[in-house]
């Protein structure tokens, strides 16, 4: 009995020591992190002819992004999506769900839940974006109240300089300044602008009048009518989203308003508000973006063949390629945040880090998607850059390269100099 049981300890004496000699010659590999995103949608609400391309878009990317093992072997991204309908509420909501799944990003969709969550983002250090959109003070990150909001995008201040300047550059007579009209949605993003045109009406001398479309923007014929044979302008700014933008296109074209005068904020001028009001209806039509539009770059080749691959067709979304690509846009800029933190600091990140991140973003500039984005603790927004497209024989054709206006104006808002 002695014997056995000396036999027995001896044999699993000898087993430990094996364990303990692989586990020394062989070290564990890392376990693989999983990095969570948060990302706001409306695919229900008013809103729902510009959020499924957006959402589509930044999903692809991202899968894309795993699939090239981006953040090293077994490391991924995973996107928590929620549809809020467009209603701030469910908008909290869904932050509150995206804090408890432990995002380290916030994908914001909205002015109005913007303005709700950027203390929210503040409070928790999560940085949060609104690419386009939301409040434009928040380009300044030194202020605390913007610390974690990063619009990454032409914001509206920025979209009405550089509205006024194209038409300045193209007012020819040199006799008097132009008219011009600004039609916008009655609510925080529409009014937003104000304080911008009306210094630039003071320091340029053009005439300025403004009509507000009460919402949701779906009835708008009185002041279009007022606009086209009353104030007579020269030039429209529009400044639309949802559904509203189409029904201007077609009440300008009713009341004889030539459209190649009208020039659109980035939320009113996309694939799916031409097909609405008619791409005949819109010949002529400018409008801005801040990101490329069509499917002429890489990133969108690496997507439909990845989709392929799959043997799969092209997603429909890349259909309204306005929306879709501001997705990608978006999901690549989320990404790029991550990738410089764990560089900076580790696999272990924070949403503080990330923030850092984001403001370590330099020359980025997705194969031409979008112009070379330069992201710091000062310049949330990148630059404020924007491209003008007009629709030509029933396409967007670009007519301008990369520009902005009247930095000197802008910066007199932002940082108070």
């Amino acid at each position: 009995m002695r014997t056995y049981t000396r036999i027995a300890w001896l044999g699993a004496w000898l087993a430990l020591l094996g364990v303990m000699a692989v586990g020394l010659g062989s070290p564990r590999p890392a376990q693989a992190k999983e990095y969570v995103l948060g990302l706001q949608c409306d695919r229900s609400g008013p809103t729902q002819n510009v959020g499924p391309f957006i959402c589509d878009g930044y999903q692809d990317y991202i899968k894309l992004f795993n699939l090239k093992k981006s953040l090293g072997a077994g490391n991924s991204l995973r996107v928590v999506e929620v549809d809020h309908s467009y209603d701030v509420p469910k908008g909290m909501e869904a932050f509150a769900r995206h804090l408890s799944e432990g995002a380290i990003i916030e994908g914001i969709y909205g002015t109005p839940h913007t303005l709700a969550l950027a203390p929210k983002l503040a409070e928790n250090k999560i940085p949060g974006t609104s690419p386009g959109f939301g409040s434009s003070a928040a380009r300044n990150g030194t202020k605390p109240e913007f610390a974690y909001l990063f619009p990454i995008a032409a914001s509206y201040w920025s979209q009405a300089t550089a509205g006024v300047k194209f038409i300045m550059d193209n007012w020819k007579d040199t006799s008097r300044k132009p008219k011009i009209a600004y039609l916008f949605f009655d609510n925080p993003a529409g009014r937003d602008p104000l304080v911008i045109l009306e210094a630039l009406q003071k320091q340029l001398g053009f005439e300025l009048k403004t009509y507000a479309v009460p919402p949701p923007g779906v009835e708008m014929g009185p002041q279009v009518l007022e606009i086209a044979r009353q104030y007579k302008p020269d030039w429209v700014l529009a400044h639309l989203f949802g559904q509203a933008p189409s029904v201007a296109i077609k009440e300008f074209q009713r009341v004889g308003y030539p459209r190649n005068h009208i020039v659109s904020f980035v939320w009113g001028d996309s694939e799916s508000n031409l097909q609405a009001a008619g791409w005949d209806a819109g010949e002529g039509y400018y409008g801005m973006q801040f990101a490329g539009v069509g499917d002429n770059f890489d990133v969108i080749r690496e997507i439909k063949k990845m989709y392929k691959d799959e043997g799969k067709p092209d997603p429909k979304s890349m259909a309204v390629s306005v929306y879709y690509n501001r997705g990608v846009l978006i999901a690549a800029v989320h990404a790029r945040a991550v990738q410089l933190a764990i560089e900076q600091k580790g696999p272990n990140i924070t949403g503080a880090d990330v923030k850092v991140g984001f403001e370590s973003i330099k020359d980025f500039s997705l194969g031409g998607m979008l112009p070379p984005l330069n992201l710091s603790a000062k310049d949330h927004e990148g630059g404020g850059w924007v491209q003008m497209y007009q629709v030509q024989k029933g396409k967007f054709v670009a007519v301008t390269d990369w520009y902005h206006g009247y930095p000197e104006v802008l910066n007199k808002f932002v940082y108070g100099n």
